[in-house]
């Protein structure tokens, strides 16, 4: 069987500048939205009178309309939007994977009605899915989650509609690009021994196709979770997503962009969710690109 990664990839990645600064800035991103809270303990939804305070040493980020410490909520929206990307875009991996895996390997009719299903799936705007998704879905969630003893889960609802919608939106490409990959490995001689030596189509998907797939898998994977966060964030600056008094860095921005007018301009409210979103965007994307550089067998002395 081929191997799934070409020899010193790993090697490639850590001679690549740009993988590793932007390793780097992930780490302190992650250690920042799960490891704040433990050095600053400040409740994100607890008010007070200090309504638009300017950054200082009690308040870093500032604070906003309600007197709310900016820098917490900041993280609580790193968190939520952070976990949301990930969720998602894992949703995402194992539909499209398998979707794409079934397609290609089977090819002729059921390959062409699979794609056509795609295409048409394509041409809906996401914004309309998702929309309805939580329209429909809300209200019933939250009844089953009451009626089955989860009451605390009940306002988490929407963020948990909102995860699935989105994964199950952004699994497309994954598909197509799968499904590619599959119809160029499927004849080779390694997948055609298996076939003549009698082994299953589940075990020739899963030993075989599937580790030669994983190169690939993970470089869109990185790619599709600022997508999904990019998505929410969008959602959520329109009041489509999370609601108040939760916070993910759509919702922060939206707050922000409010507070900005003619006469005084609040711009810690806006200047620090987007520099903290931008910075995770703009690392995931560098890694992704490296992981691609790496991983690409054409690339290998």
């Amino acid at each position: 069987m081929n191997p799934a990664q070409p020899p010193g990839a790993f090697q490639r990645l850590r001679k690549n500048p740009l993988a590793l600064i932007s390793l780097s800035l992930l780490a302190l991103i992650f250690a920042f939205a799960f490891l704040g809270p433990f050095l600053f303990p400040t409740d994100p939804h607890a008010t007070s009178q200090d309504q638009f305070s300017p950054p200082s040493l009690a308040h870093p980020f500032g604070t906003d309309n309600n007197g709310r410490d900016l820098l917490a909520r900041v993280m609580e929206g790193a968190r939520i939007s952070l976990l949301v990307g990930l969720s998602g875009a894992s949703i995402s991996l194992v539909v499209g994977t398998t979707y794409g895996l079934i397609s290609g390997y089977v090819g002729g009719t059921t390959d062409s009605l699979m794609m056509r299903f795609i295409e048409i799936l394509y041409s809906i705007p996401r914004l309309i899915i998702i929309i309805l998704a939580t329209a429909a879905f809300d209200h019933r969630f939250k009844d089953w989650l009451n009626s089955h003893g989860h009451t605390l889960l009940v306002g988490y609802s929407k963020i948990i509609i909102l995860v699935l919608a989105l994964g199950l939106i952004e699994w497309l490409t994954m598909a197509r690009i799968v499904r590619g990959q599959v119809l160029s490995l499927k004849n080779l001689q390694f997948v055609v021994a298996a076939r003549s030596l009698g082994q299953s189509h589940t075990r020739i998907l899963l030993r075989h196709l599937l580790p030669n797939l994983t190169g690939i898998v993970i470089i869109y994977l990185t790619l599709t979770i600022p997508a999904v966060i990019l998505d929410e964030s969008f959602l959520s600056f329109l009041g489509l997503g999370l609601q108040a008094p939760q916070a993910s860095w759509g919702s922060l921005l939206a707050d922000g962009a409010q507070a900005i007018n003619p006469v005084r301009s609040h711009w810690w409210l806006l200047l620090f969710p987007a520099a903290i979103m931008s910075i995770t965007l703009l690392a995931l994307n560098f890694l992704g690109d490296a992981l691609r550089d790496a991983l690409d067998p054409r690339s290998s002395p």
